[in-house]
């Protein structure tokens, strides 16, 4: 492997938590962002589970990709199994990225695996709004998780009219 990319779409957007040398944004074909992950751990708990975005089969997805340097490779790889492969929801993939610059290139990807207990599908905005709204887990409420999210995608000129709809809600149930 002549580089080490990896590819965030939600959390790992604006908060990465790894040493990187270079950052843009970049598309993944063949997968959409998706608030379709019970979270247990960051989000929400087992028994009051909050929602986390995951990539679900179909569409495209426009992210944030991070190229790490070589000498960094073994850790950002052991921090990322960490962090998103807690409960083994995710799955983890090297799949192709087009960069905003023009270059392909190869990223490890976490893909939301619907085979997995924590697949939530895809939960109407109104009724994932509610989880959102109520859910806190080890990293926070779920709520900031979705803004937080939002702003970043916002920064970067994309909109996801999933989570808008589900933010509004979540807006409506704050009052």
């Amino acid at each position: 492997m002549d580089e080490f990319w990896v590819f965030g779409y939600g959390s790992l957007m604006w908060n990465p938590g790894f040493p990187h040398v270079e950052s843009q944004r970049a598309r993944l074909g063949g997968y959409r962002r998706s608030l379709c992950i019970w979270s247990w751990v960051h989000r929400g708990t087992e028994s009051d589970p909050g929602l986390v975005l995951g990539l679900d089969r179909g569409g495209s997805c426009s992210g944030m990709a991070f190229r790490v340097a070589p000498d960094e490779w073994g850790a950002v790889l052991a921090y990322l199994r960490e962090r998103e492969l807690v409960t083994k929801v995710y799955q983890e993939k090297t799949l192709s990225l087009a960069l905003a610059d023009g270059r392909k290139v190869k990223g490890v990807v976490y893909v939301a695996d619907p085979a997995h207990v924590q697949y939530a599908g895809s939960p109407e905005p109104d009724v994932a709004a509610k989880i959102v709204h109520a859910a806190v887990g080890a990293s926070g409420p779920n709520d900031a998780y979705l803004f937080n999210t939002l702003t970043q995608l916002r920064a970067m000129g994309i909109h996801d009219h999933l989570l808008e709809s589900v933010a509004q809600n979540v807006e409506k149930l704050r009052g």
